[in-house]
């Protein structure tokens, strides 16, 4: 189990020459190497603190847990040397007013074991994938009891996001799905829905929750190889997602994004419209 004692430092972000505000006033913070029970890996979490979190007056916050933590903040880590920027923009999103102030947790990921860990199942024919559910149960009872108790949060599942791009928000989806009563938020972007001929739609079809998680989902027109293809089954998603009871404009949201590729760059780019989405300032109650 990961343990309750830990090393926690300011994040030192190498790239960037003149500084972002959330790093210069030490509200991102980094929690090196913990081990897991349900992981193979030791892991490392980058934690964003909200304007304010260090005020006099104690305020608790939702979380939003995003994946591939690496490539959230630091070009210095990022793949290909690329982020998303996620701090500068939460900050302009809650200074703006648009979203409430929240945590965001970025889980970095496991490297070669990336691809096992965020998939649901195993991909006969890539011979790896599968290991979806026990990379969950990390985040779900690992990682967000140690992120309760250490700083202040909001606990309930109304309060607590799982998002991710890619890969990541296959994990995101599906992880959202198995444990809505954790996570009431999900945010899937890009979700690489082609994973084992499609098995998220068989997912989807054999979902028997009551609680339905408020979900984003997206998807660049300029994707891979087969943009057409990719925008179809994003489709096709949002589809089967309303047949079992989401309303798209109430608790899904959908987005074809024109233009958009699949990097960084892009998820970086319309993140502000996904926190304004997930949680918006009238859904925070403290």
């Amino acid at each position: 189990m990961l343990g309750h004692v830990f090393t926690c430092v300011a994040v030192v972000h190498c790239g960037m020459a003149s500084g972002r505000l959330a790093e210069r006033e030490g509200r991102i913070r980094l929690h090196k190497r913990l081990e897991s029970r349900y992981a193979s890996t030791r892991r490392d979490l980058v934690v964003y603190l909200p304007p304010g979190y260090d005020a006099e007056v104690p305020v608790r916050y939702p979380v939003l847990y995003l994946q591939d933590g690496q490539n959230l903040f630091d070009p210095a880590t990022g793949f290909a040397g690329n982020e998303w920027r996620a701090d500068a923009v939460a900050d302009d999103a809650i200074g703006n007013g648009r979203v409430s102030p929240l945590i965001i947790v970025g889980v970095y990921n496991g490297g070669t074991r990336r691809i096992s860990e965020f998939t649901p199942t195993r991909n006969a024919r890539m011979r790896k994938g599968g290991k979806a559910s026990n990379y969950t149960s990390m985040v779900v009872r690992e990682i967000k009891p140690l992120i309760d108790s250490t700083y202040r949060t909001m606990k309930g599942c109304e309060s607590t996001g799982i998002g991710g791009s890619s890969l990541g928000g296959l994990l995101a989806l599906t992880a959202g799905l198995a444990e809505a009563r954790t996570f009431g938020r999900v945010a899937a972007m890009s979700p690489s829905i082609w994973w084992d001929g499609r098995v998220l739609f068989r997912i989807v079809e054999k979902w028997k929750g009551t609680k339905r998680p408020r979900i984003w989902l997206d998807m660049g027109t300029d994707e891979g190889d087969l943009p057409e293809a990719m925008v179809q089954d994003a489709r096709a998603l949002r589809d089967a997602l309303t047949a079992k009871g989401w309303w798209e404009g109430a608790d899904l949201q959908y987005r074809e994004v024109r233009g958009a590729q699949h990097n960084e760059f892009a998820w970086g780019s319309r993140f502000g419209d996904v926190l304004e989405y997930l949680f918006p300032v009238t859904s925070i109650s403290r």
